[in-house]
């Protein structure tokens, strides 16, 4: 079955507006010198312009594409209005000149800042974060007791005889400093061969000493 045609009044309308500012724009670029083919190619410029940026804001709203359709639109609408009888066709300004002979360069320039700048990609909305699931306190067991490891008896000391030797009182007070220096060291009385080694005596004498000590 064949569609219908229907005259879309939009349509309609963007058709007289561009046939009428793509004349003016070649009426312009004419009355600037611009003549033959180089005039008719001036509006065509200003569309493709045009295009570009309703494409580029067709994907991203960016302050590039905004800056290019502002150049462009003044392009048409300078043109339209230049040719509404304000301005003397005959003797186009010096400016204008200049304008029209470097609006090729300005558009290519656009067309290729709006073609190549990569669009600025929005990320992904973040997936919600799963809830954690709640954990009901429960109460620990008790923690045993820790053993208490009681050290282990000091050896006795072997039962020291009557001393057979007689010892200087002044030794058996530094025997005695040195017994006590052990003790507090290691926890444990002096025997009989450290107090040899320490005082530098025959082991029967530190034998006598300790008898003493004891």
């Amino acid at each position: 079955m064949s569609r219908s045609f229907r005259i879309d009044a939009v349509l309609v309308q963007a058709v007289i507006a561009g046939a009428l500012s793509f004349a003016h724009l070649h009426d312009l670029a004419e009355a600037a010198g611009q003549t033959g083919w180089k005039a008719w190619a001036y509006p065509i410029s200003v569309d493709l312009l045009l295009v570009a940026v309703w494409r580029r804001l067709r994907t991203e709203a960016s302050g590039l594409a905004w800056f290019w359709f502002l150049v462009a639109l003044v392009a048409s609408l300078g043109a339209n209005v230049a040719t509404a009888g304000l301005l003397d066709l005959e003797n186009v300004p010096a400016w204008l000149r200049i304008v029209v002979a470097g609006w090729p360069a300005l558009a290519f320039l656009g067309g290729t800042l709006l073609a190549h700048q990569p669009a600025t990609s929005t990320p992904a909305p973040a997936a919600p974060e799963p809830r954690p699931t709640p954990v009901v306190d429960r109460p620990e067991p008790p923690a045993p007791a820790p053993e208490i490891t009681r050290p282990d008896p000091a050896p006795a000391l072997p039962e020291a005889t009557a001393p057979a030797v007689n010892v200087p009182p002044a030794l058996v007070d530094h025997a005695r400093k040195v017994a006590t220096e052990h003790r507090t060291r290691t926890g444990t009385d002096i025997d009989t061969a450290t107090l040899r080694v320490r005082l530098g005596i025959p082991e029967d004498l530190a034998g006598a000493i300790v008898a003493q000590l004891a």
